[in-house]
């Protein structure tokens, strides 16, 4: 498996991965799945990267937040933030989400960053399990709510 950008005409089908692997934690209706979809927002703003397997198939993505993107919500100057974390729901449970993952957080060790910083939702026990095996503490000072019905925790993990 490896790990690059997305290109161009990947846009469309990781905005569908991306909000397929979020529906279990949305409702119908919830108006965040437009965002989700929206790689090709996400992309120019920030950076999606992509996890393509042996055949050639796009089997997960996240938005890597450098410094100076509107997407950080969490990171301050020196660290690195990542969100959406996404993994096409027929190849969960194969190691996608780890190499995703650490990808993000080599590319901003490379940078000099401090730490990278992350919100996930309270019900993400999954992902909450990878985060933490990849050296990430949960951060409670820096949880937050982007809207007064929705609640996100934090985690963090210091770069040496």
């Amino acid at each position: 498996m490896r790990v690059r950008r997305v290109r161009e005409d990947e846009l469309a089908r990781v905005g569908a991965m991306t909000v397929a692997a979020y529906a279990p934690f949305l409702s119908p209706d919830d108006p965040y799945a437009l965002r989700l979809a929206d790689a090709a927002r996400r992309d120019r703003e920030a950076e999606v990267w992509v996890a393509v397997d042996e055949a050639g198939q796009l089997v997960g993505n996240v938005t890597v937040c450098p410094s100076g993107s509107v997407w950080r919500e969490l990171a301050e100057d020196d660290e690195g933030e990542l969100r959406m974390l996404a993994v096409d729901p027929v190849a969960q449970r194969r190691g996608v989400g780890e190499i995703l993952t650490t990808a993000v957080v080599e590319r901003f060790r490379a940078e000099g960053a401090t730490a990278v910083v992350l919100s996930s939702m309270p019900t993400m026990d999954a992902a909450h399990r990878l985060y933490e095996r990849l050296g990430f503490t949960r951060r409670p000072d820096r949880d937050w709510a982007p809207l007064p019905d929705v609640a996100l925790i934090a985690y963090a993990r210091e770069l040496p």
